[in-house]
C-alpha cells in the first residue's frame, strides 16, 4: 500500500429524486510510473491508481482506467442522476494491489 494515500470526496448529502448532481473527487497519491531510481539505484516499482470506479447503489455510474501518463493526485468532476435515496460507492484500484474505497449516503427529499 502506497504512504499517505487519501481519497477525499465532495458529494451532496440530499437531492430530488431525478436531480443531477455534481460530484468531486481527488485522491492523494504520488503515481511512482516505474521508471525512476532510487538513491541506491534500485528502480522504484511503478504504483499508480489504474482504475477509479463510482457506483451508485451498486450500478455503475462511471469506469475510468488510467495508464502510467496520468498526473499525481487524480482529480475526477463529473455529473450523476439521483434516481432515488442511496449511496455512491468509490473505488480507486492501485497497482499495488492496494484499494481504496469511500462513500457518501443521499437522500432524497
Amino acid at each position: 500500500m502506497a504512504e499517505g494515500v487519501r481519497p477525499r470526496v465532495k458529494a451532496p448529502k440530499s437531492a430530488e429524486a431525478g436531480e443531477v448532481v455534481v460530484i468531486k473527487t481527488l485522491i492523494s497519491h504520488k503515481m511512482e510510473s516505474g521508471q525512476r531510481k532510487d538513491s541506491d539505484g534500485n528502480v522504484i516499482p511503478q504504483s499508480i491508481i489504474h482504475r477509479f470506479v463510482c457506483a451508485f447503489n451498486g450500478e455503475t455510474v462511471l469506469d475510468v482506467e488510467m495508464h502510467p501518463a496520468i498526473s499525481t493526485n487524480p482529480y475526477f468532476e463529473f455529473e450523476a442522476t439521483v434516481p432515488e435515496a442511496g449511496d455512491f460507492e468509490f473505488t480507486w484500484y492501485d497497482d499495488d494491489g492496494s484499494v481504496y474505497e469511500d462513500k457518501k449516503s443521499v437522500s432524497v427529499g
